[in-house]
């Protein structure tokens, strides 16, 4: 059974009140998801379900080991090696009764490249490791914006105002900048203009501010919170650490030994 979603209250950031008065179609759904590790089929995540609805930010939270970031890696379609969903279903944009409903669980390699990236955005702890050194900022990712049709002019336009809607300052330098010449902050921002270029209804942070800096951390956070906001983001933000995901989320499920025990 999927958590009950809190009462409105004084508190509730405002994006809450509209999730629970909008249609109760989910923008992503997770019934009874199981996934085993290794060749012994360990299952390190026992029948995990919840929904998260467009707009709405939930946090994934627990101790190292309990799960989270598995659960979240079978959200995104990114098992490790040794690492396979047993059970459940992972439905995007879908409904609770609607029998022709797409299981992501189900998808090819090929099949996730059409949902990755476009209807699922994805940030990461370390931005470093998921750019490339030898590649300007910039040129990473204006050849997905092209890869959709744009040309290269386009492409460059619209990859500026993607850095400037993240909050990065001149953001006409930063397109031609290398990773190595910006601020671990900075490289957090692009990747998340990355993850919200091809205008996804879900952006899944997994330990997205873990890295860096109180301060920046702050930043970040708030600039999540705006996007969600801004452009009705359903928001998946998995952490170890319930202050965080207490300045964004609406709603809290906490992992234990692979299950949700709050």
């Amino acid at each position: 059974m999927s958590p009950t979603p809190p009462e409105p209250g004084p508190d509730r950031h405002p994006s809450a009140d509209r999730a629970a008065s909008a249609d109760r179609t989910a923008a992503l759904r997770v019934e009874g998801l199981h996934v085993t590790v290794g060749h012994g089929r360990t299952e390190a995540v026992r029948d995990v379900s919840f929904d998260i609805l467009p707009g709405e930010a939930v946090g994934l939270v627990g101790e190292s080991g309990s799960g989270k970031t598995l659960t979240c890696r079978s959200v995104l379609g990114l098992p490790s090696p040794g690492v396979a969903v047993s059970a459940g279903r992972i439905v995007l944009g879908g409904t609770a009764d609607d029998s022709n409903d797409t299981d992501l669980v189900a998808l090819t390699d090929r099949q996730w490249q059409q949902v990755r990236g476009t209807r699922i955005g994805a940030v990461f702890q370390d931005p470093g490791s998921y750019l490339n050194p030898s590649l300007t900022v910039g040129r990473q990712l204006g050849e997905p914006l092209r890869r959709r049709g744009l040309g290269r002019a386009l492409a460059r336009r619209r990859a500026v105002e993607l850095f400037e809607a993240v909050g990065l300052h001149d953001p006409e330098r930063v397109h031609d900048s290398y990773p190595h010449e910006l601020s671990g902050g900075m490289l957090q921002r692009v990747l998340i203009a990355v993850a919200i270029s091809g205008d996804p209804q879900l952006l899944v942070a997994d330990e997205a501010t873990t890295a860096l800096d109180t301060v920046v951390q702050a930043e970040v956070l708030d600039l999540l919170g705006g996007l969600r906001d801004r452009h009705g983001l359903a928001l998946l933000l998995v952490s170890h650490d319930l202050a965080v995901v207490a300045e964004v989320c609406d709603r809290v499920l906490v992992l234990y030994a692979g299950e949700v025990v709050e």
